[in-house]
């Protein structure tokens, strides 16, 4: 359940405004911020996402893009809300909540990345 006045965006929504092959250039395009911890990324993610885990939230937060839009998403909804809000509250302006998490994302039939995550994957790109 969504907490109210929380930007957000629908697992589909997100998928389509990340797709690469759309017509946004790479530096308009939204990025999606994984605020799980690094097993359950382990585990199952979206490819190209970036992974900022919420027990390093507070001390990573400014390594993320504010010229950029975010969509932050986490296993269900509630952590990635509070990092929407979080962010929201200190500054950046196109921030928004994926709806469901990870499970809303996998319900919908989307495409997911498992096991050991590749070298560099989830780190911010250059």
């Amino acid at each position: 359940m969504m907490s109210p006045g929380i930007p957000s965006i629908d697992p589909r929504g997100a998928a389509t405004a990340t797709d690469p092959t759309g017509a946004i250039d790479d530096a308009a395009r939204p990025l999606i911020v994984d605020v799980r911890e690094g097993d359950e990324f382990a585990r199952e993610r979206i490819a190209g996402v970036v992974l900022v885990p919420l027990s390093q939230f507070r001390d990573r937060h400014a390594e993320l893009p504010k010229n950029r839009p975010l969509l932050m998403i986490c296993q269900a909804g509630s952590r990635s809300s509070s990092a929407t809000m979080f962010l929201l509250q200190n500054g950046w302006t196109d921030v928004r909540n994926v709806t469901g998490g990870m499970d809303g994302w996998a319900a919908a039939g989307l495409p997911v990345r498992t096991g050991p995550p590749d070298p560099g994957e989830g780190e911010l790109p250059a």
